[in-house]
């Protein structure tokens, strides 16, 4: 028997020559198991024949998968050899009949598991053979699954009809009366399907004309009926599957129900589709269904595929389909073993972006181009003078080699790769069943190959450079492509599909402001560089979510996103923002508009003084025009200037003492004016309760100016009125409960969150008598408990306290009474002993385990702080000058004052500029305490250059001296002396 199959010039090698023995051995001990069977005689003629067997043995010595297929079913494998390609049509119609007479889902899985072997055997062998040419190979795989599905899909909607939940008339065809379709996307649409592909599907109904009788809704009848024919097609059983099946090039996956109503679906494209889905509609057919209602659905894309005319941008995005794929223009040489022919260099992808593209660019003047089949594109793109013929040529012969080895590579195993084995026996394999005797001269085959389709790849639109320079970054189609899964991890990205998922969403216009057209195209641009930008951060998978996060609250993103590609170096603050300061981060998300105060001129000059701030401040009041108005504008007015001395911090145009000294002055000028707005709110109900009002008296950082970004508030309210004096409102108030309710509001006032964020947290705990005491206190009853009752600690305390919002009188009698109460005789041993005490004290409740601790650390800056005020309250009886809560400045002032050596004073601050520095930066940067072990190298080294080091080991050093230099100033004066005390002095 001569096999149908076999031609003249057919070369057929036996890859593994053991494992087509083996083989033949099985089919032959079948043989001998099924005597009486109708094809045993024509099974038996197969191995007796010289050509037929040749052929066995290359299937069975080259493709486990057909192998399996052969053996599973010699009857048709003898019929195969005897008819040829016609035994696939006869397959076809037994399925139909086979299907007609299945009485379950069971049945109808199996009839189809069963006709796909008989079909992958088939072909198979016609593609070994070259029996046919490619385009009717592909064809046969994709008419096949275009049966299957019409089969599947029927079966289930007569299902549908028999438990009441559709109603169709007799003698009418489910599926041209069901209102729903299923259009096949990419190779199956373009009739393209290789041998083991995923078919993608988007499935689309129509409500008004589904003939939905039963309880449940449209939406919940048509996504279980795409589920379902999903299942019965790509679930696995005993007899394999069919197909598996891809729905993620339907309109944004991650939020779009399984199947889509017609008019989500029209909607999509016409408002937020992007040109590579324009692309991938190209391709587009209706596969399954109401035949008749998919093709008025794309009759009514046209519009969205095929523009007429395209602007600028439009363009530009077409480009960046094909740039965001790095082209490498010659150079590095590729590498055979594990190339990959689909996504790779010089690959099948390449070759169909190639005719894609162009196709969107002209097809919309030029009817005559718009086809969805890669070969065709070619010779119609040169019969019009797109591309020269021998191009035509060229690409055509290379797709046509490219598939036959992506077809080999998937009949091995029936696996859906693309790659060339790295193993040399594999290598080997592959080599001979494509017909070479040598893997050398399947490789020079290959490359050759490779090279072609790279030329004319790179050459295309070769006057727009490389948006990706480092690798792909394409978030086109269903599924990541691996060499932009690569490209991200290479860049730093922990979690390179979270990313893809994440970029893919802003493309399907997810966020309002992604929602025009343009907007998405500008992003499209910018892109590769912004995901750079972002890598390039301390922690760029963080940086990247915060940049999600600023992207939900963006309310338009066109200008902005022009803004950006007309200033590149917004792009670096931006992702420098997102990546290294998460407080920075949450406001701009809120106010995306201080991107244009980053452009002008002053945004790094030194902030006003805080006469300066309180004209500005009072300014945007004036705006307001009701109390919630003036909480948001003070919100939006000091998040934005605290915006700018984060960014300067950042950035290092400012100092640490002047970034400290701007935040307070903020802090101070916005309490100052929330202060005055809730006084008059509360006097319109309850008039005043004395002239002079009362007092904020800030503690602390603030007290100090020394707040860092993140610093709450110690303040203390005082006011000099008998605590039973009734205000002289409508609703009067004794004194006691007008100030405490006044109190309460502006800690509400400054404290509660709105729309614009928080302001600041508020501690009340260093008021005498902490929590239980009173809110509001009388000036009398402040210094009586400071005189008679206070702790060491709380006079360390004040040392810091400041007046910040006050009545001018008022508060100068309050300043006053500080001094008095600080500079009043103290016994200095009992001072150390407590001092000393409290110290422990803290160190046992706050155990700091790193020298990141900064605060806490020994040596850090509690220590630093308790030597300072140790001294002051030693001294200032003596030379009451000395007073003040700054601690560099308290250290120069002690040491021009003689109780202080000069130099240990300007070491001191030195030691403490450098702590100081390194609290505000981390505190700006992380959430928690900084682990060196899991620190982004990018974040070591913008502490490095903020703390003056060469690196961040030598960091690591300067600030392990400055903890040392600390801690043996605090045990010289404090710690040593203390030890020395008489035992009852110290209890």
């Amino acid at each position: 028997m001569h096999s149908a199959f076999l031609q003249d010039n057919t070369k057929l090698l036996v890859g593994n020559r053991p494992r087509a023995e083996r083989c033949l051995e099985q089919w032959l001990d079948n043989l001998q198991r099924s005597e009486g069977e109708p094809w045993h005689t024509a099974a038996q003629t197969l191995v007796e024949s010289a050509d037929s067997r040749l052929l066995l043995e290359v299937i069975f010595g080259n493709s486990p998968h057909l192998s399996a297929c052969a053996l599973a079913d010699p009857g048709f494998t003898a019929l195969l050899f005897e008819k040829g390609p016609p035994a696939l049509d006869a397959s076809n119609v037994r399925l139909v009949d086979e299907v007609e007479q299945a009485e379950n889902q069971v049945a109808v899985m199996r009839a189809l598991r069963q006709a796909k072997r008989r079909m992958a055997l088939a072909v198979g062998v016609i593609d070994i053979t070259a029996a046919q040419p490619l385009e009717l190979i592909t064809a046969a795989l994709s008419d096949f699954a275009e049966l299957a599905l019409d089969i599947a899909l029927t079966f289930l909607l007569r299902q549908a009809a028999q438990r009441g939940e559709l109603e169709f008339q007799e003698g009418e065809d489910p599926l041209s009366s069901v209102g729903y379709f299923l259009l096949g996307m990419g190779k199956l649409g373009a009739k393209e399907l290789n041998y083991s592909s995923d078919i993608d599907l988007i499935a689309i109904y129509d409500p008004h004309r589904a003939p939905l009788t039963g309880k449940r809704d449209h939406q919940d009848l048509f996504v279980r009926l795409t589920r379902d024919v999903a299942r019965i097609m790509d679930e696995r059983t005993a007899d394999g599957y069919v197909f598996r099946t891809d729905f993620r090039l339907r309109p944004d996956p991650a939020a779009m129900p399984l199947a889509l109503t017609y008019l989500a679906a029209e909607t999509y494209y016409e408002s937020l589709g992007q040109n590579w889905e324009r692309a991938a509609m190209i391709k587009a057919r209706t596969v399954a269904g109401d035949r008749k209602l998919g093709a008025e659905f794309l009759r009514s894309l046209r519009p969205f595929v095929w523009r007429r005319n395209l602007d600028f941008w439009a363009i530009q995005d077409i480009h960046s389909i094909k740039r965001q794929i790095h082209a490498a223009k010659g150079g590095k040489e590729i590498a055979v073993e594990g190339h990959n022919i689909k996504l790779g260099r010089g690959g099948i992808r390449e070759i169909e972006f190639f005719v894609q593209t162009q196709q969107l660019i002209y097809g919309g003047r030029d009817p005559t181009l718009r086809t969805s089949q890669t070969l065709e594109g070619l010779q119609l793109l040169a019969a019009n003078r797109r591309i020269e013929p021998k191009t035509a040529e060229d690409m055509t012969q290379a797709y046509r080699e490219l598939r036959c080895i992506e077809h080999r590579l998937q009949m091995i195993e029936d696996q859906q790769t693309h790659s060339i084995p790295t193993q040399p026996e594999a290598l080997a394999e592959v080599a001979a069943f494509l017909g070479f005797d040598e893997v050398a001269a399947f490789r020079r085959h290959l490359i050759a190959i490779l090279e072609t389709v790279e030329r004319y790849y790179a050459a295309l639109f070769e006057e727009s450079a490389d948006l990706a320079e480092r690798g792909n970054l394409v978030f086109t189609g269903g599924e990541p492509d691996p060499d932009t899964m690569t490209t991200l991890t290479d860049m730093g990205f922990s979690d390179g599909e979270r990313v893809y998922n994440l970029v893919k969403g802003w493309h399907h216009g997810r966020y309002r402001a992604l929602r025009a057209t343009r907007a998405r195209q500008i992003l499209t641009e910018i892109m590769p560089t912004l995901l750079q930008e972002l890598a390039d951060t301390p922690d760029p998978d963080e940086s990247i979510l915060r940049f999600d996060a600023f992207m939900q609250g963006l309310p338009a993103g066109v200008q902005l996103f022009s803004m950006i590609h007309a200033n590149p170096s917004l792009l670096d603050l931006l992702a420098e923002v997102m990546g290294s300061a998460p407080l920075l981060a949450e406001h701009l998300s809120r106010r995306p508009g201080l991107l244009d105060a980053v452009l002008s001129g002053d945004f790094f000059d030194a902030v006003p003084d805080t006469e300066a701030l309180r004209t500005e401040l009072s300014g945007n009041l004036e705006q307001a025009r009701d109390f919630e108005d003036v909480l948001e504008l003070s919100r939006q007015w000091a998040n934005d200037r605290k915006f700018q001395v984060g960014v300067q911090l950042l950035r290092q145009a400012c100092g640490n003492e002047e970034a400290a000294r701007a935040l307070s002055d903020i802090a101070e000028v916005t309490i100052g004016a929330l202060h005055h707005a809730v006084a008059r709110q509360i006097s319109t109900q309850h008039g005043t309760a004395s002239q002079a009002g009362m007092a904020v008296v800030a503690l602390g950082k603030l007290g100090a100016r020394e707040m860092t970004p993140t610093s709450d508030l110690d303040l203390v309210f005082l006011y000099d009125a008998d605590s039973n004096h009734p205000s002289d409102g409508a609703k009067p108030l004794a004194a006691s409960q007008y100030y405490a309710r006044l109190g309460q509001r502006l800690i509400t006032a400054v404290s509660a969150m709105t729309g614009e964020g928080r302001l600041y947290e508020i501690d009340m705990r260093l008021r005498p008598s902490g929590n239980k005491g009173p809110l509001a206190l009388t000036l009398d009853g402040f210094r009586r408990y400071q005189t008679s009752e206070a702790w060491t600690w709380e006079h360390m305390a004040l040392t810091r306290a400041r007046v910040v919002s006050a009545d001018a009188e008022l508060g100068e009698r309050i300043s006053q009474t500080i001094r008095e109460i600080l500079t009043a005789p103290r016994d200095n041993d009992r001072l150390l002993a407590d001092v000393a005490s409290m110290r422990e004290r803290m160190a046992k409740e706050h155990t700091a385990k790193t020298p990141w601790s900064i605060k806490h650390w020994r040596g850090g800056i509690v220590d630093l702080e308790f030597l300072t005020q140790y001294l002051l309250l030693r001294h200032c009886a003596e030379r009451p000058d000395i007073l003040t809560g700054n601690t560099p400045e308290a250290l120069r002032k002690l040491a021009e004052a003689g109780f202080l050596d000069p130099t240990d004073a300007e070491n001191l601050c030195e030691a403490g500029g450098l702590l100081l520095t390194l609290q505000s930066l981390l505190r700006l940067t992380l959430k928690g305490e900084l682990d060196e072990e899991t620190a982004p190298q990018g974040l070591k080294d913008v502490l490095a250059r903020a703390g003056g080091a060469l690196d961040f080991d030598a960091l690591r050093d300067k600030l392990k001296a400055a903890n040392d230099l600390v801690l043996s100033s605090y045990m010289s004066f404090i710690g040593d002396p203390a030890k020395a005390l008489a035992p009852e002095t110290q209890t």
